[in-house]
């Protein structure tokens, strides 16, 4: 069966102390805690598709890079079909700026902030942990591909 694409945020904040926090979602059927994602949505560039996904599942807006920070791959659970559907998930960095009391989905999902380490105990999927290690790594040394603007 063909792998199919989707798009994905990483939201993540800074504490007043610096500390990174990461936004991490339920999963509607399973309730796996995962980051938003979703197929991508005609008329929308790739990042811009992750930011709209992290609104409508985690009520969170920013800003995005348009830069996919890596990769990770699971496998989209049955429906009432049965079908495993495999997925590779691209996905972007989006530094959040506020979160939304009500969201699209907020009725069909949890969301909870989380510092990195913490996010790796609750995340079934390696390659996932992986990625999300990683950029924290690069965040606390400095060295994203593309800075952000100071503030």
């Amino acid at each position: 069966m063909a792998v199919r694409l989707q798009y994905g945020a990483l939201p993540y904040r800074l504490t007043k102390s610096g500390a990174p926090e990461i936004l991490l979602v339920t999963t509607r059927q399973t309730k796996r805690w995962i980051i938003p994602k979703g197929w991508p949505i005609k008329g929308l560039t790739p990042a811009k598709s992750a930011a709209r996904e992290a609104f409508e599942e985690a009520g969170v807006r920013g800003s995005i890079k348009t830069k996919a920070i890596g990769v990770f791959s699971y496998d989209k659970r049955p429906d009432e079909d049965g079908i495993i559907i495999p997925c590779e998930v691209r996905v972007f960095p989006l530094l959040v700026k506020r979160q939304s009391k009500t969201w699209p989905e907020s009725q069909q999902r949890e969301t909870r902030w989380v510092e990195p380490t913490a996010a790796m105990s609750l995340i079934e999927e390696e390659s996932l942990r992986i990625l999300i290690s990683s950029f924290f790594e690069h965040l606390a040394a400095g060295t994203l591909a593309s800075k952000s603007p100071t503030r």
